[in-house]
């Protein structure tokens, strides 16, 4: 039997440690660990080079400044190079999911390098009552804006395919929607994504920080106080005790919201942890400028040594970017922060960051990377076994890595739809070098060499399957 593919002398990261094994491919699948050099159609000498799951990034906005089908062609060319080979976009949507979903799932359908699945947003009554129809349509997460409502409710939603133009709508999630998600997703066996900060505080807060007229990314950090966070934290953790939902709190940056997180998962509540690069090496104490204007705001350089310990300590359980794809001329519209657009780009420079400052600076091991950065997230979100490890049988998702490959990052490295990036200088030791995805190399030294059209919806599974 000839297979497709053999991937040669490449130290191979398993749940079980790292072995120093040819990667057999064929059909898509791994098929095979060994010593041996089976027949094959393709070689690809990975000579020490890292073979580590396929990277999963559970949190991505893509769809909001550019319609979906050119986001995703976009977006996906810089995951691809950045060594991602799944990347779920939190769809957000204004109206009802029975109108809106499937336009959306058909217009992403042929625009992908990498593979992709949704988290369908919650902003109303009417959305939760269609849970279940987003569920029948492939969407097992749901994701609830608690820092949307009161004087903070503006929010960007993803355009209609084929129009570009902006979505901006007033949201409200108040603590009725919140108990509603929070049920209806237990029921099927789902879990919740959380952004835990309390829209009253966040309103109040900035309120009078206008009222000093303070600036910069130091009072956009005090405006929206961890205490914020803490309130919404406790709040719909009480609900997920009640309902027996399972909880995923997205990108938390700060020493008080862990925690806190601490303290509800001795209560009892069901929780998953999400972090992101910039909470692991960003602060308003060395950030000039607006440009890493996020919400939650990055914090202090000790809030980026607790986030660091909380993942020595097995607190954290994933890494997601939060990557917003928007440009420069929105980011930074008006002379304050206050004027500034939250987010920005980062999901090519998820891995050469955890790479750069986690593995080679002894932070962390590969095996955590691996987790942190593939098999937690497949876990979660019902994608294992078929994504998140290099076991056999598993699709071959396969991410080489050169653990001392140095590179500056720049902003047209990735060939996303942004026009700047916060890392842009920053020089990295440890990039990927060839991202595969079921078998297919798309990405290859910083060039996307795979077909637009080629990433595929990833089936799911939910708890009650």
């Amino acid at each position: 039997m000839t297979c497709d593919t053999v991937i040669v002398g490449s130290h191979v990261v398993l749940p079980t440690g790292i072995i120093d094994k040819n990667l057999v491919l064929d059909d898509g699948k791994i098929i095979g660990l060994t010593n041996e050099m089976p027949s094959a159609d393709r070689k690809i000498n990975a000579d020490g080079l890292l073979a580590i799951p396929g990277v999963i990034d559970p949190h991505v906005h893509y769809g909001v400044y550019s319609p979906i089908e050119h986001a995703a062609k976009s977006e996906s060319h810089a995951a691809a190079i950045g060594g991602i080979t799944t990347m779920m976009r939190m769809l957000r949507l204004g109206d009802s999911y029975k109108n809106s979903l499937l336009p959306q799932l058909n217009a992403s359908s042929k625009s992908h390098y990498v593979d992709y699945a949704i988290h369908a947003s919650i902003f109303n009554l009417k959305q939760a009552d269609e849970m279940q129809y987003c569920l029948e349509n492939g969407v097992t997460s749901f994701k609830l804006y608690m820092n949307l409502g009161g004087e903070v409710d503006h929010v960007y939603m993803d355009m209609e395919p084929g129009k570009n133009l902006l979505q901006e709508e007033h949201v409200e999630v108040t603590s009725e929607i919140v108990q509603k998600v929070v049920k209806n997703a237990s029921l099927l066996g789902c879990p919740v994504l959380v952004h835990a900060e309390d829209y009253e505080e966040c309103g109040c807060g900035i309120k009078k920080a206008k009222e000093k007229n303070l600036d910069g990314l130091h009072a956009w950090s005090e405006s929206r106080p961890s205490e914020s966070e803490i309130k919404s934290i406790k709040t719909i953790s009480k609900y997920a005790r009640d309902s027996n939902c399972v909880l995923y709190f997205a990108h938390i940056g700060s020493r008080r919201a862990l925690e806190q997180i601490s303290e509800e998962r001795k209560n009892g509540t069901k929780i998953f942890v999400e972090t992101c690069p910039h909470y692991l090496t960003l602060s308003h104490e060395n950030q000039e400028g607006y440009l890493a204007k996020v919400m939650p705001p990055i914090r202090s350089e000790d809030d980026v040594l607790s986030v660091w310990n909380a993942i020595s300590q097995n607190q954290i359980n994933t890494i997601g970017t939060d990557h917003v794809a928007n440009q420069l001329k929105l980011k930074l519209d008006g002379n304050t922060v206050w004027d500034a657009l939250a987010g920005f780009p980062g999901i090519g420079t998820l891995l050469p960051l955890m790479l750069s400052e986690g593995v080679n600076k002894n932070r962390i091991s590969v095996s955590q990377l691996a987790n942190l950065t593939s098999m937690n997230a497949a876990k979660i979100f019902g994608m294992y076994p078929a994504k998140g490890s290099l076991e056999l049988n598993s699709d071959a998702d396969i991410t080489l890595v050169d653990l001392k490959k140095e590179q500056k990052v720049t902003t047209d490295l990735f060939g996303g739809f942004s026009d700047y990036i916060v890392y842009e200088g920053w020089k990295l030791k440890g990039w990927p070098v060839k991202t595969i995805i079921r078998g297919q190399t798309v990405s290859e030294d910083s060039q996307v060499i795979g077909k637009c059209g080629y990433g595929k919806l990833v089936s799911r599974k939910t708890n009650s399957t």
